[in-house]
């Protein structure tokens, strides 16, 4: 059975929606809609779940909505409002799409962005932003406060034709650090934060529901989760990684499996290629290999060297490395990395990687420094006693 946190965190989107485009101003409406959620959490428990619940929302919010508007001084304002919005009539309108690009709206900075997204789309609380992101509930208040008071004036409406990719771009990429943040969480005791990989999946969905023939939307949703079907095998039963190699394969969650690659296999067939889509590429041909040796390296060289031409960065750069060197050796990617850009110097990820490579070759004492280092640099507890702990085994030279 639904819950009823379930039922609020699904329809607040809509409702928030259908009263930004009956009344205008984001901020407003969004104080509305909380209002309303809140006397939802209060009576429902006792009165039970109304027939309608988006409908039973959209009129507690509009009634608020209207209250305000009354009790302000602009004239002109307050004898436009006439009655309620009608909620019949504009709960049927999808505008989950809308309210996503309006919270990618390019005047907000990327952080702003992501908690807007999670706290009007996704329907998360302040608080549960601030616990998944590790910083104080203050911060992200001010973050959403900052954004809506910026978006005050911004039309309720899909941006024009000319704008609409790169809107679409910030939204994907907005979904996809979300995704990221809760699948490896960059700080903190927990290598998960599944409430916001959940959430990054659930609207990646919404947003493939609408369009679905953007290749890339297709794509991103794909990479989601043909990634999040491991995550069953990342950590043993007390929170301790597991790497790739050494994950127990019967663990990953073969349905996701199989949606992920019938999505990306479907979607490179039919749509422009694109950045997600060869990075959901490279995480099938992982997914499809039954034990860490059956990989075919070659194959995500070649998708890796694809996505380095068309998508240029360190840390594509530092994959396509550790593709190189498990086709051609060790030595090979340890030469390479010997040029990679000084942006990643202080990065733990290069650290490791380098450790990795050293080991691989057999020089313990350098893999073992380098362990030690990505360890130091890293603010991932679980990462860092695994990286830790390759360091001690490496110590002893009968491990």
């Amino acid at each position: 059975m639904t819950s009823l946190e379930e039922v609020l965190r699904a329809e607040a989107p809509r409702v928030l929606s259908a009263l930004t485009r009956r009344y205008g101003d984001f901020d407003a409406c969004e104080d509305a809609v909380q209002e309303a959620l809140l006397a939802a959490s209060m009576q429902w428990p006792s009165d039970g779940l109304p027939d309608n619940p988006r409908s039973w929302l959209i009129t507690v919010a509009s009634r608020r909505r209207i209250e305000v508007l009354r009790s302000e001084a602009a004239r002109v304002r307050r004898e436009s409002v006439t009655g309620e919005v009608a909620p019949d009539s504009v709960s049927s309108v999808d505008d989950s799409l809308t309210l996503l690009m309006l919270c990618c709206h390019p005047d907000l900075t990327t952080q702003s962005q992501v908690a807007l997204t999670l706290r009007a789309v996704g329907g998360l609380t302040t608080s549960e932003i601030a616990r998944a992101f590790l910083v104080p509930e203050a911060t992200i208040g001010q973050r959403i406060s900052r954004a809506k008071a910026k978006l005050q004036d911004a039309r309720f409406a899909l941006p024009p034709a000319d704008e609409l990719p790169a809107r679409l771009t910030a939204v994907l990429h907005v979904l996809y650090l979300i995704f990221n943040e809760g699948y490896t969480a960059s700080s903190g005791d927990s290598l998960h934060r599944v409430e916001l990989s959940t959430e990054a999946i659930r609207l990646t969905r919404q947003l493939h529901a609408q369009l679905p023939a953007e290749g890339e939307v297709a794509g991103l949703l794909a990479l989601m989760l043909l990634t999040d079907a491991r995550r069953p095998a990342r950590t043993t039963p007390d929170g301790h990684l597991v790497p790739l190699p050494d994950q127990d394969r019967s663990r990953w969650n073969r349905e996701a499996i199989a949606e992920g690659t019938d999505l990306i296999t479907t979607t490179l067939a039919t749509a422009p290629v694109g950045t997600y889509q060869l990075q959901a590429a490279i995480a099938a041909v992982h997914d499809e290999a039954l034990q860490s040796d059956a990989t075919d390296w070659r194959q995500i060289l070649m998708l890796y060297e694809l996505l380095e031409s068309t998508a240029p960065g360190p840390m594509v750069t530092l994959n396509r490395i550790v593709a190189v060197a498990m086709v051609h050796g060790p030595t090979a990617g340890l030469t390479l990395l010997d040029d990679l850009d000084p942006a990643l110097t202080d990065h733990h990820r290069l650290a490791a990687v380098r450790a990795h490579l050293h080991e691989l070759a057999g020089d313990r004492a350098a893999a073992r420094e380098c362990y030690l280092v990505a360890a130091r640099l890293t603010q991932s507890t679980p990462e860092q006693h695994y990286l830790q702990s390759r360091a001690e085994a490496l110590t002893n030279p009968s491990t």
